[in-house]
């Protein structure tokens, strides 16, 4: 009982003091702080990448993701698979497929993805979904292709009356600092590659988890797989 009666008095003090302290506040307070930290942490790191070490060739990406559709036909399964297949014969010592397929929810949309590559300067995934989706593509210090191996992707920027088709085969290039709006309107696959500061993407990657989903689940599962490709990279003077 002291001790509910001191808890009580330090309250009270608090509000007379013009603050009011419930866990609502404080759980989003500290949510909100995380958030922020792992932004400024994730752009503090970008700024040594300005010179980063490439390895893949989007130009070679798009014409293994057009062997793979030509093989798979209308299979979408072979399709993905052949694209892996395909990405591990090219690039034998920088593709790594990761253990299991993980849940993605950035900008609204959600889809699923299966980790390739990553380094601080690259990454490489298959994404796509079964049922479509739809949200805001993200505005990074990064170039980001997609290749399209099934269904469509639609995209538009703002002013844009008329929206971009990327069938199956496109390559669909989103520049350094430019953002859309996508859609995927049904089943749709694609090999996406990304190259430029990959660690100022991070926080794009995450803050719907803590807004929206709170699933602690994916998040990990992403972070575990995205450090661990990352930190073998890195050990491998990959950046």
């Amino acid at each position: 009982i002291p001790t509910r009666n001191r808890v009580s008095r330090f309250l009270l003090e608090v509000e007379k003091r013009g603050f009011a302290l419930d866990f609502p506040t404080i759980a989003m307070a500290g949510l909100t702080f995380w958030a922020v930290l792992v932004g400024v942490i994730a752009v503090v790191i970008a700024f040594p990448l300005s010179f980063p070490t490439t390895v893949f060739d989007p130009k070679v990406l798009h014409q293994i993701a057009k062997d793979a559709i030509e093989q798979g036909g209308l299979n979408r399964t072979a399709v993905v698979y052949n694209t892996i297949a395909g990405m591990k014969a090219r690039y034998p010592n920088d593709i790594k497929e990761a253990p299991k397929w993980v849940f993605n929810n950035a900008g609204g949309a959600m889809g699923s993805m299966l980790i390739l590559h990553a380094s601080f300067s690259e990454y490489i995934i298959i994404f796509g979904s079964a049922i479509g989706t739809e949200g805001h593509t993200g505005r990074f210090l990064a170039d980001d292709w997609f290749h399209i191996l099934t269904g469509e992707q639609w995209a538009y920027e703002p002013g844009a009356l008329q929206k971009e088709v990327y069938k199956a085969g496109a390559q669909h290039h989103l520049k350094w600092g430019v953002a859309k709006g996508y859609k995927m309107p049904d089943e749709c696959w694609a090999l996406e590659y990304a190259r430029g500061n990959i660690a100022a993407m991070l926080p794009f990657g995450y803050f719907d988890t803590f807004f929206s989903t709170i699933d602690f689940i994916t998040l990990w599962d992403t972070t575990w797989i995205s450090a661990k490709f990352m930190l073998e990279n890195l050990l491998k003077g990959k950046v």
